[in-house]
Order: structure tokens, then sequence, then C-alpha cells
């Protein structure tokens, strides 16, 4: 009885000493002298409520302009803006010593038997299991999934042109949501890539089987989560039930992978084996021909990881990007006039009156920095890409972090580095690649890292690099694109960042360009 009653006392009291353990380690902590948010020196709330409002890289930005190259973002959360700190987090030799923090683990299951190439923090088996799908994202490998990048660009050039406006035409100007049609692009380029079948966006215009909302909901829901991520197993259950139809979207890319498993399964063994180099193979042909000869290291799992990861992690970076792309370039008519210059050079002597190869996409300069500068302005990732700082702690920027500490750097924070990119880091200036000097180039080089750096880079960055390389010159070429309204806009587009810096209602007039 007496033990009953000291029950609706333990809350309060397990209360009262977390706050009390706050404040204290708040107050006398070794690295309580480094600034930041006030909120943010005790609780990793004020880091959530960050996430929550959905701008977390611009007040990140923000944050090391007021207080300088290391920023504290949660009690033991650490962002730097310092050309020193990127290379001791994650550069070569690095990665085996400072390991993924808990934050990821709420964007994969909780079952220990189904590893998450993007979440796994053991950094041994993590290197294990990325080899296990090297070879099928390597730069060489580009060339055989261009058909399949061709006719999804195809298609997605029709589907323009019938939203486009017709010459002489009296109707009103209709709006195109451009920003949802590149995902559409790119989920069909990924469905392609990994099982020589589209899902049908750009087919159909609409979210299939609502799987973009879905991965943004379950986006919402770990970038949240992971700042607690001991809550994770707890609530991954409660968190799908929930979900309901709006998780549907999901669970039917795993259903839709393993029924094309089952349909490869079924085939002889002898063909998957026999064709495993061929020219036109799609990812899943791949790992199953894999799983075959290898069935205990490559067990089936890591083939239905593998696709599937494709599918959840592949579309959202590429359309984010390709939406950047071309948000910049309506913003800056003279940069599309010259890089136009270049395409229309460029198509006289391609071999495919459509689409430019990626080879060719490569003998273009200036697009290549086009590209290069809206990645350093519009990265895809806008949160602290977080480690843990290794047993015997590190030094980090003149500063000694012990060991157990969060350190990261946010890709939107190290491309505005005044040191690195000079005076004018918030400019849109594809000729900073070309103007600096050597030595200036280099270190840009260095810092710029949309897509990550050293060994858990993301992996897919090849082919998201293609499918952008290919587009971007032939809408260049093909069409014009006119702000509602008719005039450029000067201002800020609307975005929302919980992982992604996810654009909103990117809306577009398209003219199919004499």
């Amino acid at each position: 009885m007496a033990a009953l009653l000291f029950l609706p006392l333990l809350c309060p009291l397990l209360i009262v000493c977390r706050v009390l353990s706050s404040i204290y380690h708040g107050l006398f902590s070794p690295l309580r002298h480094i600034p930041g948010p006030f909120l943010a020196r005790f609780t990793d709330l004020w880091c959530l409520d960050g996430i929550r409002r959905g701008h977390f890289e611009r007040d990140n930005v923000a944050f090391h302009r007021k207080y300088g190259p290391i920023v504290r973002y949660g009690p033991n959360r650490f962002s730097f803006d310092h050309p020193q700190a990127a290379p001791i987090i994650y550069g070569v030799g690095q990665a085996d010593k400072f390991a993924k923090s808990s934050f990821y683990q709420a964007f994969t299951t909780p079952n220990p038997d189904q590893p998450s190439l993007f979440a796994h923090s053991n950094i041994k088996e993590h290197a294990q299991m990325r080899r296990l799908y090297q070879s099928t994202h390597a730069m060489s490998a580009l060339v055989s999934y261009e058909d399949f990048v061709n006719e999804c660009a195809d298609l997605f050039d029709q589907r323009l042109r019938e939203m486009a406006e017709r010459p002489g035409s009296t109707k009103a100007k209709s709006l195109v949501d451009i920003g949802h049609w590149f995902q559409c692009y790119a989920f069909d380029v990924i469905s392609m890539i990994t099982y020589s079948e589209r899902l049908g966006f750009l087919d159909h215009g609409t979210d299939i089987a609502g799987i973009m909302s879905s991965l943004e909901g379950f986006l919402n829901y770990a970038s949240s989560i992971g700042i607690y991520s001991w809550m994770h197993p707890s609530l991954f259950a409660a968190r799908n039930w929930f979900a309901g139809k709006s998780g549907s979207g999901i669970r039917y890319v795993i259903q839709f992978t393993e029924r094309l498993m089952r349909e490869h399964q079924s085939k002889p063994k002898h063909l998957d084996i026999e064709n495993e180099n061929t020219q036109r193979m799609d990812f899943l042909s791949k790992y199953e021909a894999r799983h075959r000869k290898y069935p205990v290291t490559y067990n089936s799992w890591y083939v239905l990881s593998g696709c599937a990861s494709n599918m959840t992690a592949g579309s959202d970076t590429t359309g984010i990007s390709l939406s950047a792309v071309l948000f910049f370039l309506m913003n800056h008519p003279e940069v599309t006039q010259k890089l136009r210059q270049e395409v229309d050079e460029h198509q006289n002597r391609a071999r495919d009156s459509n689409n430019f190869s990626f080879k060719e996409t490569q003998e273009m300069p200036y697009l290549q920095a086009v590209i290069k500068e809206v990645l350093r302005l519009h990265p895809a990732v806008g949160l602290p890409l977080e480690r843990v700082v290794p047993e015997g702690g590190a030094k980090i920027a003149g500063q000694f972090f012990p060991s157990g500490t969060i350190v990261g750097v946010n890709s939107w924070v190290e491309h505005a580095n005044l040191t690195i990119f000079g005076p004018d880091p918030e400019v849109f200036r594809p000729e900073r690649w070309f103007e600096s000097d050597k030595q200036k180039l280099d270190a840009m080089n260095r810092q710029w890292i949309p897509f990550g750096m050293g060994a858990r880079t993301c992996i897919g960055r090849h082919i998201s690099t293609l499918e952008i390389s290919k587009l971007i010159p032939r809408i260049v070429r093909d069409f014009n694109f006119v702000f509602p309204g008719g005039a450029p806009n000067k201002g800020e587009w609307k975005t929302t960042t919980y992982w992604f810096v996810k654009p909103k209602g990117f809306k577009v007039c398209i003219h199919i360009r004499q």
C-alpha cells in the first residue's frame, strides 16, 4: 500500500531530478563556455523546437554568424563553421573513429536483424554492408543506367509539352507545380534503375499509393524523434499504427519490391547469373544474382533493403536539387542565357537529337558550374551530419571535445563560410568556380559537401548527378519557365526543413521554346 501511495510522487520526482541534472550540466560542463542559444545549454527541446519550426538550416547559419565558428545546439550537440572541422570529423581515416550518432536510428526499423546502410552506427559493419552495394552505385556503372533515364526524360518532356502554354492561346495561363513533377521524374527514374519498371508517377502525375506523402510524414517523424532516439523503439510501432493510410506508401514500396523479388526467384537460376554484367540490368536483377551466388552473406534482407532504400532515399534529393536549379536559373536570366548558349552549341554535335549523353553533359563546363553552385546554395539536407567523438576525445577547430560529445557540420553552414567562399557566399555566381585561383578552388572543392564527406558520403550521389545532368540541359534547350505574374521573383521561395530542405508550391508557367 505504501508503495502505491509513493507512485504518484515518482514521476514528478524524476522530472525534478532530470531538470536539476540538466541545470548542473549546463553550468558546470567543461564545454559550458561554448556559445549558443540559452535554452540549448540545458535541454535538447530547443533543438527539437528548431527542427519543428522548419527552417533549421537558416537558423544554423545565423547562429554561426552571431556566435562564431563553434555553436551549441543542445547540451551535448555542437555545430562547426571552420575549414578544419569537416576533414577531422568525416575525412579519410576518420570514418573508423567518428561513428554516427543515435539520431539516425529513428530513420530505420528498430529490428537489429534488419540493418540500415544509412543509419548503421557500427563502423565496421557499415563498411561491410556498403561494399555489398558499392559497385551498383559506382561512377563506372552510370552508362548502364542512361537508357532508364532517357525513357523517363522523354516522358517528362511530353508531360511538360502537354502543360505548356500554346502560342496565341486566349486561355488564362495555367500554373504547374514543377517541384511535384521533378519529384515524379526522380521517382520514376530510380524505379526504372531499381526494377526496370516505372511506378507510374509520370504517367499519372499523382502521388502513387501515397508514397510521397508517406515519406514526408516519416521524415517529419524521424528528424524529430531522432533528437530523443531512445523513444524510437517504443514509438515506431505506435507511429505506424496511427499513420494508417497515410503511411501506406512506404508499405506499397516494400510490397512492390517483394512481388518483383518473388518473380525473380521463380526464374531459372542461370538467367540471373549469366546476365549479371549485361548492359541494361536493374539493381534488383543484380542483387538477386548475387543472392543466388552468396545466399548467406547476401541474404534476402539485403536485396529488399537495397531496393527499398533506393526508392525511399533516392527521389527527394534529386527532386529538390532539380527544383533548386530551375529556381536559381529563373531568378538569374543572364545565367540561363549563358547556359542555353552552351547547350545549343553542344546540341549541334550531339548524337541524339533529344537526349544528351552523360559524357556530353560532363563536357559542358558552365552546366557543371551551375549545378555545383546550386548545390552549394541549396544542398538537399538541412541538418548537421552528427557524429560521436571517439574514445580519447578529439580537438576540433582548436577546442578539445571529450568522448561521447555529438559534433557535426551542416552543409548549409559549410557552404556559407566567408573564409572559403569569399565575401559573397550568399550570391548565386557560377563563375566563382572558374575565376578562383587554384589554391582557392581546391579549398572550395574540399568544403563542397552537398552529399556528405568521407566513407559515409551518400552512396547514390552519382545516380543523382546523372539524373540532374541529363535533364537540365534538355529543359533549358526546349522550354521557357516564367514565375506567376510574368516577372522574375527575387524573393525567397517557400521551403520546409525536417531532414530535407524541400520547396513548397513551386509553381511556374511553361512555354515551349521557339
